[in-house]
């Protein structure tokens, strides 16, 4: 018999998966085994303290409170994806780490002109900043299934503000990247 304990850290590694995916605790191995990273260095780049960062591993916590640490996830999920499709090498991902760490999920959608580069040198993409920023404010406040439910709702009055809500809330990044890039212009 499980131990409530047990349970609960059950149910909550069900809800990371609604909310990210899967469980925080497989997905922040694959980070650590894909970017070359120990479980305290991981915790330094997202911005978490390694107590927290243990926590959402093992089911004692569900949720990433700050946006911007989801923000930072996401950014580390990409790089690992270009790490595994050998596009970037060990020294430009402990680079673009290095600023994904720095970035600290700034504002993206406010007044700076101040260039950006993935620190592989490369511009970073302003439309994915963009488009991820406003992906974690809406997973933020609400987890994919209540973003799906609510774009259903309004389907049949307000078509456009549903398909937003279904693309920036439950949807891949690059179909919400492409989504950005068309509405805009």
């Amino acid at each position: 018999m499980e131990t409530a304990q047990q349970e609960a850290a059950e149910k909550a590694r069900e809800q990371q998966t609604t909310w990210y995916g899967e469980p925080l605790g497989t997905l922040f191995r694959r980070l650590i085994t894909d970017l070359g990273l120990n479980q305290a260095r991981l915790a330094v780049v997202l911005g978490l303290s390694a107590p927290m960062l243990s926590q959402l591993m093992s089911g004692q916590r569900a949720k990433i409170g700050n946006p911007a640490v989801v923000q930072r996830v996401r950014a580390l999920q990409d790089l690992a994806a270009e790490v595994r499709a050998g596009r970037v090498s060990a020294a430009e991902a402990t680079a673009a780490m290095e600023e994904i760490r720095r970035d600290a999920g700034g504002n993206v959608l406010g007044t700076s002109s101040t260039a950006r580069t993935t620190g592989t040198g490369v511009p970073a993409n302003p439309s994915k900043r963009v488009v991820r920023e406003i992906q974690a404010l809406l997973r933020s406040v609400s987890d994919a299934g209540e973003i799906q439910s609510a774009s259903r709702m309004l389907a049949d009055t307000h078509p456009e503000l549903a398909e937003f809500l279904r693309v920036y809330g439950s949807a891949r990044t690059r179909e919400a990247i492409e989504h950005y890039e068309r509405h805009q212009g």
